[in-house]
């Protein structure tokens, strides 16, 4: 389901995964490549398409929750800006919230609003993951040199988790081991 509005989010039942991101930076795809369904969420390849919170819950087990990017898109700046605030407030308030996984596109590295983007989710105590997405299009000697800086960063934030992951939704790489990780979560 998607909300719009806070009152449209649906009831916090069972534990939630958060899928956090620039816009166009993997999230609706690695959704898709964590469930094994290519068209649960809707992919596209324009930034910003995704303008509400899009809610799939997994067998009465689990809830992930696909979020607006931040940064480039498409719309208005008051859309923008009206995405933005609902999708904090959504993270302050979410008591089931587990972890939110913040995708970083692993050909750009951290940017600048994901360094805000991290601030803000430490000073709001939301535990998050950084998870490099479109792995696959760099070479191993690369992806370790994100790897390491992306680590090197994160480690200075309070509420990040002290994992990396790269991942690609297209090759595989490093899915098995995120749905992993969030399954243990979903146990807890």
């Amino acid at each position: 389901m998607g909300a719009a509005s806070l009152e449209s989010i649906p009831a916090a039942h069972v534990p939630e995964i958060a899928f956090a991101g620039r816009s166009n930076a993997g999230k609706s795809s690695l959704v898709n490549a964590l469930t094994g369904r290519k068209t649960l969420a809707r992919v596209s390849d324009t930034p910003g398409r995704t303008r509400q919170l899009n809610f799939f819950r997994l067998d009465d087990r689990m809830m992930l929750a696909d979020l607006p990017g931040y940064g480039f898109a498409r719309a208005s700046k008051e859309d923008a800006a009206r995405w933005t605030e609902l999708v904090f407030a959504y993270l302050r308030g979410r008591p089931n919230l587990k972890r939110t996984i913040l995708l970083i596109d692993s050909r750009r590295g951290l940017l600048k609003n994901d360094i805000e983007v991290m601030a803000l989710l430490d000073r709001a105590a939301v535990s998050y993951q950084l998870v490099l997405t479109k792995a696959d299009k760099l070479k191993p000697a690369e992806l370790t040199e994100v790897e390491s800086a992306v680590l090197a960063e994160s480690i200075r934030h309070g509420a990040a988790h002290p994992v990396v992951l790269a991942t690609s939704s297209l090759s595989g790489l490093g899915i098995p081991e995120l749905r992993a990780e969030l399954a243990a979560l979903a146990s807890t």
